[in-house]
């Protein structure tokens, strides 16, 4: 055990980033009080994480103000090791008093905490050295916008929305967020790292049609730098196009075909993915792609790529959770698993080692061999056919431990590569495994939903439940 150290003693001279009211100095100075004070109470290992974070939120609806929310949040989190048994704990308050005990009750908890073999901090060989957990990844652009300018542009979205069509009866209004945070962790492994970063939307749900035909949709732009936010009255006509688009849906008859997932449901395909390869899933065993490193689980066209420095990118990190150093590589090569999603926990658990994915997947980019650059929606339609272009989903129909899929959804029935009519009031089902190895193209729709990036796929046949 370390000996213990002397706290630090806290101050607030050097002046926060504009938005916050804690700079980076004073949460380091937060972490090496818990963690010194964990040393004092005998802790075997520890680490700690201050963080802030702050916002606006503003909506509107037919043109009148409906809420503005202005969020700020702090905590200290603290987990403490006793040998292999492990406490947690938090606090908001960030006195001295108060960060002693909450160390006091995360070593409390570990001291009466079951050995659990595979607790412990990372390994040291996989913590992140200083200069790259330094990394300037560009995460960072706040929007000093105010409540009054954040309102007149949600009103520019839903008015461009509701000027489209005669046919745009009504709105389930729009919103624009600005959001920004920022952190400080270290652990008794050697690791210390931190930075901010900020995410800033402008969304809109327009309503077409009345009484029974009566059609809803929606669109968002989501970025870090406000400036790269697509227009409002840009994402105001697409939205309501969208709902235009699905007046006079009919269901239709039950039957097997060929479905073309919209690009921004295609990301939620490549969830599925990074869910059943999680280590959680895997030492658990529930998941449908157990013991799957080195099998093909999908086309030989088909590649998965992760890549955690991608600038301004929404998955983005110089390092994990835990500290672990992160790097580009392949998940899908040619079809064929090469990585699971593992933390430092999960990797014990399996005899393996983290690949730096505590707290989720980096930015994933799924693609084809055979995509070309022309290979637009429409090019894809002709692909598809005659089958059944999704473009909503409803529900949360996947069974991880099986792999069963049954989604309800709505979109369109296209024939000879053309759309023909909306639909809606259907069930699509299938099997993830199945469903994988059925991926015959991949658009060059390349869509980006979060952390994920991937143009709309094509399966080759799945169940299509209607009349």
């Amino acid at each position: 055990m370390n000996k213990p150290i002397k706290p630090p003693v806290l101050s607030q001279d050097t002046a926060p980033a504009p938005g916050f009211t804690y700079s980076q100095a004073r949460f380091e100075e937060l972490v090496d009080l818990a963690l010194g004070h964990a040393r004092v109470l005998g802790a075997t290992d520890a680490g700690a994480e201050a963080s802030e974070g702050s916002g606006l939120s503003v909506s509107v609806r037919k043109g009148e103000l409906e809420n503005v929310e202005r969020n700020r949040d702090k905590s200290l989190g603290v987990t403490v090791y006793v040998g292999q048994r492990r406490g947690n704990a938090s606090t908001s308050d960030f006195s001295q008093e108060a960060v002693k005990r909450t160390v006091q009750a995360a070593f409390d908890i570990a001291r009466f905490t079951a050995d659990d073999p595979a607790a412990g901090l990372p390994d040291a060989i996989d913590i992140v050295s200083v200069s790259e957990a330094r990394r300037d990844l560009d995460l960072f652009h706040p929007w000093a916008v105010s409540s009054a300018q954040a309102a007149e542009i949600a009103r520019a979205a839903e008015a461009a929305a509701l000027t489209v069509d005669k046919r745009i009866t009504n709105s389930e209004g729009a919103s624009v967020s600005a959001q920004q945070s920022h952190f400080f962790s270290a652990h008794t492994r050697g690791f210390r790292g931190g930075y901010a970063s900020s995410r800033h939307s402008i969304a809109v749900s327009p309503i077409a049609g009345k009484g029974d035909d009566m059609q809803r949709d929606y669109w968002s732009s989501s970025q870090r730098h406000p400036q790269e936010l697509a227009a409002p009255e840009a994402i105001g006509r697409y939205a309501a196009e969208r709902a235009l688009s699905r007046l006079k849906a009919r269901k239709i008859k039950t039957t097997e075909c060929p479905v073309l997932f919209e690009s921004p449901l295609a990301a939620g395909l490549l969830g599925a993915l990074v869910q059943a390869l999680s280590g959680s899933a895997l030492y658990r065993k529930s998941s449908f792609l157990l013991d799957s490193l080195g099998q093909q689980v999908m086309p030989e066209h088909i590649d998965v790529r992760e890549d955690p420095f991608v600038l301004r990118g929404k998955g983005s990190s110089p390092f994990d959770d835990e500290g672990v150093q992160v790097r580009p590589r392949s998940v899908i090569e040619a079809g064929q698993v090469q990585g699971y999603f593992l933390s430092s926990y999960s990797a014990r658990k399996l005899g393996m080692r983290t690949t730096g994915n505590a707290g989720g997947s980096h930015n994933l980019n799924l693609t084809s061999r055979l995509t070309r650059p022309q290979d637009d929606l429409n090019a894809m339609l002709e692909k598809l056919g005659s089958g059944l272009f999704v473009t909503e989903l409803m529900g949360q129909g996947v069974n991880y431990v099986t792999g069963d899929y049954s989604r309800g959804a709505s979109g369109f029935w296209v024939e000879k590569g053309r759309i023909v009519y909306p639909v809606q009031e259907i069930t699509i089902a299938g099997n993830m495994k199945e469903m994988f190895l059925g991926m015959a193209a991949v658009g060059s729709d390349a869509y980006n939903y979060g952390a994920k990036t991937v143009g709309s796929i094509l399966i080759e046949r799945m169940k299509v439940a209607g009349n």
